[in-house]
């Protein structure tokens, strides 16, 4: 990732590294409470809500081509049920380990004589500016590789019925009883026959009234 213009101290999720300085070996242990951030989460599907705490605890350890970043957030996510579409709710623990490199050393530690050539290697790290840190990107995707991408409410849970959209836990006996399209014809065929024959029955009656009565 390429160094941003500056970073803001005040921000929750920026850390600053001064205390723990740049000899090698030398450790920091911190813990913070953040209010989650917008769109922690697996977009549309399972999330930490923005505004909800999030606990912090990390591991700060100097090396020689930056500070190296181990931690856990742990949050409470809310979603939605794959199967039953009900609303639930679950604890997660998201651990992550980065490095955040000095902009003045190379990978491996030694001081930069020249800029870099390759652009797009500075790309895919993380550097330490003016002493401090950005952790967001790393919580994000922290986040959403511990969150799971089907949820759901519980492991067994039967989902919907097909047909009218019934929640089937509610209701373990429910059921539809299934008609063959391929009888579906002989049925109304008979009905109409059975409806002719009462007609006939009935003109039948008719006649024979008629006929007593003269």
């Amino acid at each position: 990732m390429a160094l941003n213009a500056r970073l803001d101290h005040r921000n929750p999720l920026v850390f600053d590294t001064h205390e723990l300085g740049r000899r090698p070996g030398a450790l920091q242990r911190l813990t913070r409470e953040i209010d989650a951030p917008q769109d922690l989460g697996i977009q549309g599907v399972i999330g930490v809500p923005e505004g909800a705490p999030v606990e912090l605890e990390l591991r700060l350890e100097s090396v020689m081509e930056g500070v190296l970043v181990t931690g856990t957030a742990r949050a409470r996510a809310k979603g939605e049920c794959v199967r039953c579409l009900e609303p639930l709710e679950l604890e997660l623990a998201a651990d992550f380990q980065e490095m955040f490199s000095y902009p003045d050393a190379d990978d491996r530690g030694r001081p930069k004589a020249e800029p870099a050539d390759d652009a797009e290697e500075d790309e895919d790290r993380l550097f330490i500016e003016d002493g401090l840190f950005d952790l967001e990107p790393v919580l994000r995707d922290a986040v959403v590789l511990a969150l799971p991408m089907q949820p759901v409410c519980q492991d067994d849970c039967p989902g919907l019925c097909s047909e009218c959209g019934a929640r089937l836990a509610d209701d373990p006996d429910h059921h539809h009883d299934a008609v063959d399209i391929r009888w579906a014809a002989l049925q109304g065929l008979a009905g109409s026959l059975e409806d002719g024959e009462k007609d006939e029955m009935s003109g039948a009656e008719t006649g024979v009234d008629e006929k007593q009565e003269k």
